[in-house]
C-alpha cells in the first residue's frame, strides 16, 4: 500500500495516508486514502486539483454530497469487498 505525506495547507502540519484506490471520473482523478493500514481506519475520498505537469499534487477533501455520493460509489465497486460510509 502506498504511502503519501500531506502538507496541510493552514497549518502546514505534515499527516500520512495510506493511498487505498485511485480512479478517474470526467476528466478529474480522485484518490481514496486512510490513515491507517488497518480495516478501520478513517477514510477520505481526496480531489486531485493540480494542473498537468505539476511537480506536486494539490487535493481537497470532496465535500459536495452529490460529487462524494458519484465517487464513494466507484471506490466500492473497485474495492468489492469494502463498504465506505459516510
Amino acid at each position: 500500500m502506498e504511502k503519501l505525506t500531506f502538507t496541510l495547507e493552514d497549518t502546514k502540519e505534515k499527516v500520512d495516508f495510506f493511498v487505498l484506490e485511485e480512479t478517474r471520473l470526467n476528466g478529474v482523478d480522485y484518490i481514496l486514502v486512510a490513515d491507517s493500514e488497518e480495516d478501520d481506519g478513517e477514510a477520505l475520498i481526496l480531489k486531485d486539483l493540480s494542473a498537468d505537469g505539476e511537480a506536486e499534487a494539490l487535493y481537497r477533501v470532496v465535500d459536495d454530497d452529490e460529487e462524494l455520493e458519484s465517487v464513494m460509489r466507484v471506490f466500492e465497486l473497485l474495492l468489492e469487498d469494502v463498504e465506505i460510509t459516510l
